[in-house]
């Protein structure tokens, strides 16, 4: 202040006002370097060196720890992240979800599925994807709601409070907070995306996002872009019917007991009658012996692990717990991995190096999927189709995967002439020309209904034809 003083006596009064100018600027300079350097230094004391078994080439530039969504209540949410292989300052910022609710994004959209580094089997260590999406983006993956893996709460009175509402909110909290420690990706373009049901998830956080940016004064402006969703829970209605579609076009079940559940059961009601609970668990009790995942493999024959001892749980209580708590499994398929990431990232050294569990803030044994989430989770939200129109409308791109294979029980597209979640979307997303698609393929060209055609023949002339376009809303 007093060389300011002196400087205000030395100059000529025109040159007061740049002077001060001049300052101010040299100020506020200083504060947004402080605040960035505070966010570099976070971010390095959440660089993983090196994790047990991980391969030394290539190399992986990630982070991991955890970031407070609320302060009052000690929440903090798990994430890993992976930087870009090439160029991570030119490539887009992609947060990954899994659903459940109560499945590990860590364990499973990072170590086995779309993650460079995955779990090898019996979880001797780590093995390089070269499949990896971090060759096209930098990827985030976020372990939600709290009590989901190395997310934690010391308000025991959070884990049955969580609802999708809930947990749209700590997500969001959690990217302003994210981005404030990893502040060189804030303007980068950001998508997010998940499976199952983050189906819920993702189209819910790309809402409370979008709506949070209307207010370009608040700072916490993030550059988004859109959502992708791959086999996701949508709606209650089409989703239900396609259980029981998918069940009795598979033989799992019998004419007579499909003709009784079109008769006893209404799937468009919130709460559905006794008659069609007994049906409906009829066909989960299908699935005892049976890889859900996958109807025609066998199912793990290892030790159980905390995924088979859910969906066991979960058609065990089938006949005593509202359907809609049935439906929300774990997602994610392979029948013995589960095992492997459960015994992998309960090692000590591992939790360590990841800064997963260094005070002994997540009490008990990190699981893959957490039965007590799945059956204390407060389901309200009966669809999220108005969510997409109303994005699609305001010019976000949507990217809706739906897999129709014949083996993929628990998201399902069943075979028949027109299946009633794809009449869903088409509400939501025509075509021009009077029919519609998924991923740029037509509806009767999915799964194997043409079994003469050679394997991707349609399929990839059309995504050709349509990669570019965005999705037209009605």
């Amino acid at each position: 202040m007093a060389t300011a003083a002196a400087a205000r006596w030395l100059l000529p009064q025109s040159q007061h006002k740049p002077l001060i100018l001049a300052l101010l600027l040299l100020v506020f300079a200083a504060q947004s370097l402080c605040c960035y350097s505070a966010g570099y230094s976070e971010q390095e004391r959440d660089r993983v060196a090196f994790l047990p078994g991980q391969p030394r080439s290539p190399q992986v530039s990630h982070f991991s720890g955890h970031v407070t969504v609320n302060e009052k209540n000690g929440r903090a949410l798990f994430y890993w992240f992976f930087e870009a292989q090439e160029q991570p300052a030119h490539k887009p910022l992609l947060l990954w979800l899994n659903g459940g609710p109560g499945c590990s994004s860590v364990g499973y959209g990072a170590a086995s599925e779309l993650g460079p580094l995955r779990v090898s089997r019996l979880a001797a260590g780590l093995e390089f994807n070269k499949f990896a999406w971090n060759k096209e983006a930098n990827l985030l993956f976020l372990e939600s709601p709290v009590g989901v893996g190395f997310s934690y709460t010391n308000t025991s009175s959070d884990l049955t409070s969580l609802s999708d509402d809930f947990v749209a909110e700590d997500a969001y909290n959690f990217l302003v907070n994210w981005f404030k420690r990893f502040p060189q990706y804030k303007d980068q373009e950001f998508y997010i995306s998940g499976e199952s049901y983050a189906g819920h998830y993702v189209p819910q956080l790309a809402d409370l996002v979008y709506e949070r940016n209307k207010d370009r004064k608040a700072n916490t402006y993030i550059n988004f872009k859109g959502f992708i969703v791959g086999n996701p829970i949508t709606d209650d209605y089409y989703d239900s019917k396609g259980l029981a579609e998918y069940a009795w076009s598979h033989a799992v079940v019998s004419d007579e007991l499909y003709d009784q559940i079109k008769t006893v059961c209404d799937f468009r009601a919130s709460n559905w009658t006794d008659d069609c609970d007994k049906a409906m668990s009829t066909i989960f009790r299908q699935y005892h012996e049976i890889d859900i995942y996958n109807i025609y493999a066998p199912k793990c024959n290892l030790a159980q692990t905390s995924v088979s001892s859910s969906a066991d749980e979960a058609l065990k209580y089938s006949d005593h717990e509202p359907f809609r708590r049935r439906i929300r499994m774990f997602s994610g398929y392979d029948e013995c991995y589960s095992s492997y990431a459960q015994k992998y990232f309960n090692k000590a050294d591992v939790q360590i190096a990841l800064h997963a569990n260094l005070n002994g803030m997540h009490p008990g044994k990190w699981q893959v999927c957490s039965d007590s989430i799945l059956r204390s989770y407060n389901f309200s939200v009966l669809s999220v189709l108005p969510i997409y129109a109303k994005l699609i409308k305001a010019g976000l791109r949507v990217w809706l995967y739906r897999w129709q294979g014949t083996r993929d029980w628990v998201v399902v597209l069943r075979r028949s002439p027109r299946l009633a979640y794809q009449d869903t979307v088409a509400t939501v997303v025509p075509e021009p020309t009077g029919c519609w698609q998924i991923c740029g393929v037509p509806w009767h060209h999915h799964g194997d209904n043409h079994r003469g055609w050679p394997p991707g023949t349609h399929q990839q002339a059309c995504r050709r034809a349509h990669a570019d376009r965005h999705l037209p809303s009605r």
